[in-house]
């Protein structure tokens, strides 16, 4: 099975009826789709093909690292290899006003269509968030997001999407479970406990019942934060016309500040490497894509940076050890660079 088919078979769960289900027959397969632009030919002479190619790439279990990305053919430096819309994503309690609320995209009061004090960049993706926000605005998160913004906390924000989301039938509560979890100390889950006691209680005040929101144990809760700790993409958004991909990937570091966090599949796959081959951009929204930042081989393993790479090497490997849990091993940290 393809990389891609991998992915859209997640889609493929069965939704579990629900009174907030309404009639989103394609929403959850785009949250997965994964595309390419068309690739260089090898031969100058030939023509593009017209329309998009699968993936240039596989995942495969290595006995290292786990889960792998490889390239299944040559893929020239620039080439973007392929986009992912994401699983799930929120904007950053600082950007609320600012973006898109389904999207991310930088909005303006002109252009915006709002509800209940958030804005949309467009009707459609006012449409789309229908897969959470049907459910989410029921309910007083005011003490929530209290809890997130005193406490400097993200990725509770992105648990209490998919909360709506299972609970509208639009996700499934495991839809997290095939990516790896961070390993949480006993004092880190005791932590997570004031959230998980205010999101129940929010949606328990807005009156939807315990056969919607059986899935929402402690246990889910400290399991999809595990999860998302360490595969959540932070979003910086790099618009604007690049030359090259160093200009490009130095615009996504120096931008003024993340625009939310977001949840993908197929680039949760990809491991870390101090000098990657591959970076992830966001040119308007959540929308992300991997470009090759060099040439890179047939059956090459894909690694993006999960940091800064632009930092020494002890604070990358402060960084990694204490965000991500794993001493990096790559030429470049081994060689002491």
């Amino acid at each position: 099975m393809s990389p891609l088919a991998f992915v859209l078979t997640l889609s493929c769960y069965r939704r579990c009826p629900s009174r907030f289900s309404t009639p989103y027959s394609h929403n959850l397969l785009v949250l997965f789709s994964s595309t390419a632009t068309t690739i260089t030919p090898p031969n100058g002479n030939e023509s593009p093909s017209s329309g998009p190619s699968p993936p240039p790439i596989r995942v495969a279990l290595t006995e290292s690292t786990g889960r792998a990305v490889f390239a299944t053919r040559g893929i020239g430096a620039g080439d973007t290899i392929h986009t992912a819309k994401p699983i799930v994503s929120h904007p950053s309690l600082s950007a609320i006003t600012s973006v898109c609320y389904f999207c991310l995209k930088k909005i303006d009061a002109v252009t915006a269509s709002q509800s209940q004090g958030v804005s949309f960049c467009s009707e459609n993706c006012k449409e789309s968030s229908k897969v959470f926000y049907d459910v989410e605005k029921k309910a007083d998160w005011l003490a929530f997001d209290d809890y997130c913004r005193t406490q400097g906390l993200k990725y509770p924000l992105l648990v209490k999407r998919l909360a709506c989301m299972v609970i509208s039938g639009a996700a499934p509560a495991g839809i997290l479970d095939i990516l790896q979890p961070a390993n949480l100390t006993q004092g880190m889950i005791l932590k997570m406990e004031e959230g998980f006691h205010l999101l129940r209680n929010a949606l328990v005040k807005a009156n939807i019942g315990d056969e919607h929101t059986s899935f929402l144990t402690k246990q889910w809760y400290t399991d999809v934060l595990a999860r998302i700790r360490i595969n959540a993409f932070r979003i910086e958004l790099a618009a604007g016309v690049y030359e090259d991909l160093l200009s490009l990937a130095s615009a996504s570091i120096e931008a003024e500040a993340a625009v939310g966090n977001a949840i993908y599949m197929l680039p949760s796959f990809y491991n870390h490497d101090c000098d990657p081959n591959t970076h992830i951009v966001w040119m308007e929204n959540a929308d992300a894509k991997l470009k090759a930042l060099r040439d890179i081989d047939e059956g090459e393993e894909l690694r993006i940076c999960y940091i800064d790479a632009s930092m020494s090497y002890d604070a990358r490997e402060s960084l990694l050890t204490q965000g991500f849990g794993f001493k990096c091993n790559c030429l470049r940290c081994m060689s002491g660079d």
